[in-house]
Formats: C-alpha cells, sequence, structure tokens
C-alpha cells in the first residue's frame, strides 16, 4: 500500500472517464496522494473492475457511479447522487470525452450529437453544480481535458476539435472569473496518446495513430495533476505538443487545418500500430469487443 498522505486522507476527487487512458491514470494519481475518489464511467462492470484494482493499490475510498455522460440529464445525477452521499468534493476532474473520425457529412447527426453532449454538455453541468458548491466554501479545483485537437480546426474530426477549442475558452473565461477566489481550473491540452480514443472514433486507421509516436497516458496525466496542484490555468504536455500548438497559432487556422487533415488521412503504410499498448485502454478496447463484436467504434 502507497503511504497515506495525512493532508489529503479526507479530500474527495470525482474523475469521469476513469476506466482507460488519462482518466484512469489520473485517478492512480490521486488515490497515491491520498485523495478519496469517486470514479464515473458508463460500463458498470468495467468500473467495478477499475474500482477494486485500485483498491488493492491504495489506502483510499472508492465510490463507483457508473452512469452514461452520453445520455442528457446523466451529469446531474452524478452530481445529485454524489450529493445524497454527503461527500465534499474538493476536485472535479472532467476526463470523459470522445470524437468521431470522417468527413462532416458523412458521419451520423446522432453521433454529433452525442459528442457534443458529452465533451460539452455533461462537462459544462458538472462544472456548474459542483463549482457553486466549491464558491460557498471558496475552495476547490476543477481540471478540465482539453486536446491539441481544440487549438486548430480539424478535418475529419471536425466536430471533436470544435468541443475542446469551447473546453479550452471556457476553462480560460471561468479562470478570470474566479481569480479573486481561492478556486481554481486548470486545462489540459494532450497531443496524441496511446489510449482507446482512436478505435472508439473510428480513427484507428488513420496516419497520427498507425504511423506516429503517441504520448503515454501516465506522462500526460501525470503533467496534468502536476500543474492542477500548482493552480495552473493551462498545461500543454509533452515537447512535440507544445510545437503543435505553436505552430498552429504561426500557421492560422487555414494552414494548420491542411497539417491537421495530412495527419488524419488513412495511412498507406500496410503495418503500424493495431492496439493501444496502455494495459487499462487495451482492457477497455476488449471490453468493448466484447459487447459489440466489432473492433472498431464504440459501444
Amino acid at each position: 500500500m502507497a503511504t497515506v498522505n495525512q493532508e489529503n486522507r479526507n479530500k474527495y476527487a470525482v474523475i469521469t472517464g476513469a476506466t482507460s487512458g488519462i482518466g484512469y491514470e489520473l485517478a492512480k494519481l490521486f488515490a497515491a496522494d491520498s485523495y478519496n475518489l469517486i470514479l464515473v464511467a458508463r460500463s458498470e462492470e468495467r468500473l467495478q473492475q477499475v474500482t477494486d484494482r485500485l483498491k488493492q493499490q491504495y489506502s483510499v475510498e472508492i465510490t463507483p457511479i457508473p452512469r452514461d455522460l452520453f445520455i442528457p440529464g446523466a451529469a446531474k445525477e452524478v452530481y445529485e447522487q454524489v450529493k445524497a452521499l454527503n461527500i465534499t468534493v474538493d476536485v472535479l476532474v472532467n476526463d470523459a470525452g470522445q470524437g468521431e473520425w470522417g468527413p462532416f457529412v458523412e458521419t451520423t447527426l446522432e453521433r454529433d450529437i452525442d459528442i457534443i453532449q458529452l465533451n460539452i454538455i455533461s462537462l459544462l453541468t458538472l462544472t456548474k453544480l459542483f463549482l457553486q458548491d466549491m464558491i460557498v466554501r471558496n475552495e476547490g479545483k476543477i481540471l478540465q481535458v482539453g486536446s491539441e485537437a481544440g487549438t486548430t480546426p480539424m478535418p475529419l474530426l471536425s466536430v471533436y476539435a470544435a468541443t475542446k477549442a469551447f473546453v479550452i475558452s471556457f476553462s480560460a473565461a471561468l479562470t478570470e472569473e474566479l481569480r479573486d477566489k481561492n478556486i481554481t481550473v486548470t486545462v489540459l491540452l494532450p497531443g496524441a496518446t496511446d489510449t482507446d480514443f482512436f478505435h472508439k472514433a473510428h480513427q484507428d486507421q488513420a496516419v497520427v495513430y498507425r504511423d506516429k509516436e503517441l504520448a503515454s497516458p501516465e506522462d500526460v496525466a501525470k503533467d496534468g495533476y502536476e500543474a492542477l496542484m500548482k493552480g495552473e490555468s493551462k498545461v500543454i504536455s509533452g515537447a512535440r505538443t507544445k510545437m503543435h500548438v505553436m505552430m498552429n497559432d504561426l500557421l492560422g487556422a487555414r494552414k494548420s487545418a491542411v497539417f491537421g487533415r495530412k495527419q488524419n488521412e488513412p495511412s498507406t503504410k500496410e503495418e503500424g500500430r493495431e492496439v493501444p499498448s496502455h494495459e487499462p485502454s487495451l482492457e477497455e478496447r476488449e471490453h468493448i469487443i466484447a459487447e459489440t463484436g466489432k473492433k472498431r467504434g464504440d459501444l
């Protein structure tokens, strides 16, 4: 078991998207720092697996809340369940998010709306409700997981990139609104990361996934966690991602969109990355395959 940090042993962090990828690694970091966890994800089975695993490793209380944040109203239900448990939330982590690859005219309207519901509406709802409680106490921290994609138009991933642009803008506005409060909002901007995002988005044949080096979820989570604890308003994870964001600023929207399209086009190489090497993300992929019978796409 990890050493107990007495300062945090009575604190709670809510983490969405906690069963794989960056969310899973953030949960580990909070638990290692003695935060009690409230983990939110769609699959009750996967959520219980992760809860049991973390309980074996860390001496913290872990409360799983299975909710599908694609569904309108689910985010409010998460808040209401936490309130019913009489838990004071010290940190909110909005990690849950998905995208959908393909020309906008070819993706389904229902999937596009689902992406907006998850990436914007559920994030906004949880932020609003938990932030109102933090204001009363004048204390709290919020980590919003954005994306490098939110800094530029992203052909073939247009709705996802637009939702992440919202997250970046929204977080910066909140930082200014809260400048006189003992509450911080940190937005984390990862680049392409070794998670199950690409399979869920039908993007696993793209150049960026099959041919390029990916960031590790562990490194991205560490960057986000450290920035959150320092009260920083924004952190761009990784030198390569910092360079991409700088180039997006220099090139402007039109030219950077051309570069983004090239990264998102299908790879022409016969061999390339097939599955995540991040074990919890691979487990997530295998769970979805078992549920749907399909090797690509979401539940």
